[in-house]
């Protein structure tokens, strides 16, 4: 019996990359990827010469009975009744939109309500959050798609006039796909546009618990309720068939399109994770996200409310500052990331009184978006290479606890830590994550789990089974250590 080839598709801010995978075992068979463009704002286009240039780099897909799109999430795709985008796509690290993020919270805590669920804060601003999070799980940042279609309509009211859908990036790529596009005359299929809930929490317009657009926040962002919005797929329902000519040309019935997702939601299926799981990324970013059989409504507009690919839940809390910390202490002392972190380790728990506040670039959680780094207790004593290392790596990790803690505080039952992302590579960070987020550690191999977790549900919708495939990955270490709370205790005082 030969094979059966599945394909994991991740277009993320950086790049396209294609991983063919064995649908029964989830192995790696052919690989390919491509670089998108830098900047916040790009043609659409771009993305689908990437998708080709990876699926050929990996072999093509002709022999591929099913596909999935992962995507960076929260980018606005604008198109016009002809399939044409508007303008460029604004991506999610666009700001642009902070000031319509807050118009929004504003517009919507104003006023009491008759509707008003009781508790909601007597202070406008916090009762325009709240009721966001009732309403879609989450609060308008500038992240999200709701406040860039509000920043187009009220800076380029002729794009808005023109605009006949909305969808995401993975929504896009998806359609493409399947053979849709722009027409050169009369109206594009955008009826055949579709999304999963996974990807469409993101959005700011979408209520995830009774998977439903919410169009009257749609028309208080964009000033209208009638844009074509993508058909928000189950976990595991068919979005489509490949065009033959990009892929499953020698399949007998074609390559099944399955609905695709989020990328934080697929890399926990990639994982994969169950209820029970956090994991900790540190990237650019650092993202702490569980799963949850229920959803999550955090007042405060800390967690946000996403879904995952499964039909749970995915609370999320996400620092703009990640990694890069670790980039900013090998900078001060001059130093690789080896030496960074054998200094680090040679120093002693709580870095002999110094405390790092990391928040070079302002931060997200919490929301202190005009805050900078700071480092706390110098004294001559201690001003040494190795405490500023180790004060630098525990700032990072208790800012993931903060993150851990908040998600835990929405009644989240923690079982398993998993840490993955490029700052798990530092052998610093491996020996203190346990004890500073007071938990055993599982560290996965390092893989494209963003691919892996589309793949297993391209198998997934391929197979009509009521669970996804059971692939194993491999798990490195797990991270034992004795618990530290003097150290995130020290960190929150600082922290206020």
């Amino acid at each position: 019996m030969s094979r059966i080839l599945v394909a994991g598709i991740d277009t993320s801010t950086q790049s396209c990359k294609v991983r063919v995978t064995d649908a029964m075992t989830g192995a790696v068979v052919r690989f390919g990827h491509a670089k998108h463009p830098d900047g916040t704002s790009i043609d659409p286009e771009r993305w689908w010469n990437a998708f080709r240039e990876a699926a050929d780099m990996a072999g093509g897909l002709d022999d591929v009975a099913a596909l999935s799109v992962g995507g960076q999430q929260h980018g606005m795709v604008l198109l016009d009744r002809a399939g044409i985008p508007v303008r460029d796509a604004l991506l999610w690290n666009d700001t642009r939109s902070a000031l319509e993020a807050e118009q929004l919270v504003s517009d919507l805590g104003r006023e009491p309500r008759a509707d008003d669920e009781d508790g909601l804060s007597n202070d406008p601003v916090m009762r325009g959050r709240q009721r966001w999070v009732h309403a879609v799980g989450s609060s308008p940042v500038a992240s999200l798609t709701i406040t860039k279609l509000t920043w187009v309509a009220q800076h380029e009211p002729g794009n808005a006039a023109r605009a006949a859908a909305v969808c995401l990036p993975h929504d896009w790529l998806s359609w493409r796909i399947a053979g849709h596009g722009p027409v050169s005359q009369g109206a594009a299929a955008l009826d055949a546009l579709v999304t999963d809930r996974s990807d469409a929490s993101g959005t700011g317009y979408f209520d995830s618990s009774n998977n439903l657009y919410r169009r009257d926040l749609l028309s208080l962002a964009f000033g209208r309720d009638d844009l074509v919005l993508p058909h928000a797929l189950g976990p595991h329902e068919t979005a489509g068939i490949a065009d033959p000519s990009v892929a499953g040309r020698d399949v007998p019935g074609g390559c099944v399109i399955a609905p695709g997702g989020g990328d934080n939601a697929m890399a926990s299926l990639g994982l994969p994770m169950t209820v029970g799981d956090v994991s900790i990324s540190l990237g650019t970013s650092g993202v702490a996200a569980a799963i949850s059989p229920s959803p999550a409504y955090d007042m405060t507009a800390a967690v946000t409310g996403f879904a995952d690919c499964t039909g749970h839940w995915l609370p999320l809390a996400c620092t703009i500052n990640g990694s890069r910390i670790t980039d900013a202490g090998c900078h001060i002392l001059d130093v690789d990331y080896d030496r960074f972190s054998e200094l680090a380790l040679a120093a002693e728990p709580g870095a002999s009184g110094i405390t790092l506040i990391p928040y070079f670039e302002g931060e997200r959680t919490p929301n202190r978006p005009d805050a900078t780094a700071t480092l706390h207790g110098l004294t001559l004593g201690n001003s040494t290479p190795s405490n500023v290392a180790r004060a630098f790596v525990e700032g990072m990790l208790c800012s993931q606890r903060d993150c851990l803690e908040l998600v835990r505080g929405l009644g989240v039952d923690i079982r398993r830590v998993l840490l993955i992302g490029g700052g798990a590579r530092s052998q610093a960070v491996r020996s203190l994550a346990p004890g500073i987020l007071e938990h055993d550690v599982l560290l996965p191999a390092t893989d494209e789990y963003v691919a892996i977790g589309a793949a297993r549900q391209a198998a997934w919708t391929l197979s009509g089974e009521d669970l996804p495939p059971r692939w194993d990955i491999r798990i490195d270490d797990v991270l034992t250590g004795e618990p530290a709370p003097q150290v995130y205790e020290a960190y929150a005082r600082r922290r206020g």
